[in-house]
């Protein structure tokens, strides 16, 4: 924890708070157990945007409003993202569980400017150049893979056996590794987060990302670091090296999630139970309505400020930190009263997020062609999968930042596998 000696006698989340009211704790029990509850009370108390605590006490502002969202997404220059610009580098304490977030690296996630439009252009163009066709029967291919390695057993958990996997091994072939070093590179990205070796495993993550970049400097395919090395953007090695690693990372957790949170929707809600077997329309329904109400980022971090302002009624000043609240703002009730009144067709949810740090076209609609044929082939071979646990006993993973479930038990008739 940190000394409250050593912090400015001004804290910046505390100025212009109500009479009373202290900055909530965005950590422990409280938040991960009813996150939904906890945006609803700080809503009420603060508004828009609310004074939090990360953890080790570290101030910060969650931005729970939609339109305020919207505001600090659209407004780069006012709300930067380069994080050397935060002004509570001084109130860190050592071993921050919360440094990954917020350490700077040389990548597109902490650029501005003009840097950070050269970047995310190469990177949008090469995404571009995917397949759509190739990539339908890259996803068909390997959700059928990890079917077979269940499929006569009659039951899995879909989330470590078929959700997880599932995007990592897409995205490996994308970027021209093989199975093999998929597996790997997979082993390591669990271990990053939960292991005693996190940040062995970050650096052995590094050295893969170097050595694939050099072997395809020598032998170009088409993949993604091949496009990136002869872009017009000129990138450097180490510069696709980083950018790499953010795709990976922006792609692993949150389309497994949103896999894995679709799924148990369909499995648990009366509206979607018609169409399981062989129903196309449903899935494209539960994967829109998870990003509204159980999108997989729930909160990020975030933005900082690059001069005084205000937003949200809340005086900001230069160098604060603001987590931007999606799942808060997705639930805004200004801007949707009532809840899953819009959300079948409605793609205005903030869950891949907005303006010139958003997630980069086409990635949305990569991640959600990995998801929507995740499902339809899971459905096609195993068309009486049905949750071998109660619903209310699933496990949520205490996170303040993703929501996906720990594990997803079903149950089904043993089916065969594809070619026996």
């Amino acid at each position: 924890m940190t000394n409250p000696d050593i912090w400015p006698t001004t804290d910046p989340t505390t100025q212009g708070c109500p009479m009373g009211k202290e900055p909530i704790a965005m950590h422990g029990p409280r938040f991960q157990q009813n996150p939904a509850q906890l945006y609803r009370q700080m809503r009420n108390e603060y508004g828009p945007v609310a004074p939090v605590r990360l953890e080790g006490d570290v101030p910060a502002w969650l931005v729970l409003g939609y339109r305020e969202i919207h505001q600090v997404e659209s407004n780069p220059e006012l709300f930067a993202r380069d994080t050397r610009r935060w002004n509570a580098w001084d109130r860190v304490p050592e071993n921050w569980g919360l440094m990954a977030f917020v350490g700077y690296q040389p990548s597109l996630m902490f650029t501005e400017g003009a840097e950070h439009q050269r970047r995310t252009g190469a990177l949008g163009d090469s995404l571009d150049e995917v397949d759509q066709f190739e990539l339908r029967g890259i996803c068909e291919q390997i959700a059928d893979e990890l079917i077979d390695s269940f499929a006569g057993s009659g039951e899995a958990d879909l989330m470590a056996q078929f959700a997880h996997p599932m995007p990592l091994r897409v995205m490996a072939r994308l970027f021209g590794l093989g199975d093999d070093e998929a597996a790997q590179l997979g082993q390591d990205l669990t271990d990053t987060v939960a292991s005693d070796d996190g940040v062995g495993a970050y650096q052995r993550i590094q050295e893969r990302m170097k050595r694939l970049v050099e072997r395809k400097k020598e032998n170009p395919g088409a993949d993604l670091p091949s496009r990136l090395l002869v872009h017009p953007a000129g990138m450097t090695e180490e510069e696709i090296l980083q950018d790499l690693l953010v795709v990976l990372t922006a792609a692993q957790q949150p389309v497994a999630y949103w896999i894995g949170n679709a799924i148990r929707l369909m499995l648990t809600d009366e509206r979607f139970a018609v169409t399981l077997a062989g129903g196309r329309r449903s899935i494209g329904q539960a994967l829109n309505e998870v990003l509204w109400e159980d999108t997989p980022t729930q909160n990020f971090i975030g933005r900082f400020a690059s001069r005084e302002t205000e937003l949200g009624g809340q005086r900001i000043h230069t160098g604060d930190m603001l987590v931007l609240g999606f799942a808060a703002a997705n639930t805004d009730p200004q801007v949707r009263p009532d809840a899953y009144s819009d959300s079948v067709g409605n793609n205005a949810h903030m869950s891949f997020g907005h303006g010139e740090h958003g997630c980069p076209h086409p990635g949305p609609e990569i991640g959600a062609v990995i998801s929507r044929i995740a499902i339809e082939v899971l459905l096609d071979r195993l068309p009486d999968v049905a949750l071998a646990a109660d619903p209310d006993a699933l496990v949520w993973l205490p996170s303040v930042w993703m929501r996906g479930l720990a594990a997803l038990p079903v149950q089904f008739s043993p089916s065969y596998i594809v070619g026996s």
